[in-house]
This record gives structure tokens, sequence and C-alpha cells, in this order.
């Protein structure tokens, strides 16, 4: 079975996750975020789950501390991939803003990893913290517009026949 891993990226209400949402349609997606344990301890301090400014911020920050500290996040990302490789899952996703973490993360993966830029029409950048305001500083792969949502659902189907080469399912 043949196995892929996407590095995606947006900036928030891009479109991210209904993306990868239309991606499940026709393929097996394991999704995932850099951020996730992140958001865990953020919740264990009193973070509500909100996404306002101030919370984003935080959350970059608390980010950039723990891959200070022990690279938590690049760690639990080597860790889901494992899983990735031992199950069914034909795509796997992960959220990455930052793009040196990116590159690092492609780097320490040792495979061939794709990097995709969710934009959607009439969005601006989010600029009030480090991970959000440097979205676009990079080179990706592939680039996908969320225009509509019928739209970004055919662009999901092409992206994967694109990757396969072949329609995984109907």
């Amino acid at each position: 079975m043949k196995k892929e891993i996407i590095i995606i990226n947006g900036t928030g209400g891009s479109g991210k996750d209904t993306f990868v949402k239309f991606v499940s349609k026709y393929a097996k997606v394991l999704n995932f975020s850099s951020i996730d344990k992140v958001k865990d301890i953020a919740t264990i301090i009193g973070w509500d789950g909100s996404k306002t400014e101030k919370d984003r911020k935080f959350l970059s920050d608390l980010k950039k501390l723990t891959t200070e500290y022990n690279e938590m996040a690049l760690n639990s990302i080597l860790e889901k991939v494992q899983d990735f490789y031992s199950n069914e899952d034909e795509i796997m996703f992960i959220h990455i803003r930052e793009p040196e973490e990116i590159e690092k993360t492609k780097n320490a993966l040792k495979t061939k990893v794709y990097t995709l830029l969710i934009q959607r029409d009439g969005y601006l950048n989010i600029t009030s913290n480090y991970s959000d305001a440097n979205v676009d500083n990079y080179s990706y792969d592939f680039y996908i517009t969320n225009s509509t949502l019928d739209n970004l659902e055919k662009q999901a189907e092409e992206f994967v026949n694109s990757l396969f080469a072949i329609n995984i399912k109907k």
C-alpha cells in the first residue's frame, strides 16, 4: 500500500480541516497537528479552547517554549508517523505553521514529504503571533485556493488522484 505524508498549512479559517475531511472521502486519512500536545498543556493551565488573537499568541509562545525545551512537537510527530506506517491509513496530514519546523520535520522523517498550503479567498493572514505570521514564508509543493466548498472538494479529489495517480475510491 502506498503511503504519503503531507505537511499542511494555512492561516486560521483557510479550510485546512475541511480539505482534510474532503480528502478522507477518497483515501484513508490520519490527521495530526504539531500543536496537539501544546493544546493539552494549555487546557491543563486554563486555556478554554478559544482562538482569539491572545489565545493564538499564547499557543504559539507555548509551542516555542516546548520546542526549545525538548522538541515536544517534533517528537510527537515522529511517534504519530510510526503509528501511520503500521496502520491502514494512506495519507497522513501533519499541521505545522512555522517554516523552520516544517523543514526540521521533513529532515527528521528522512522520507519524501510533500507540503501543502491552503489559501482562502478574502482571508488575511493572522499576524499577531510568530506561528501564524509566517505561514506564507515557505515554498510549498502544492497550493490549494479555497473559494467554495464544492470547489474545495473537487480539489481534494484531484489532489488524491495526483498523489496516487489513480482514483483510490469513489
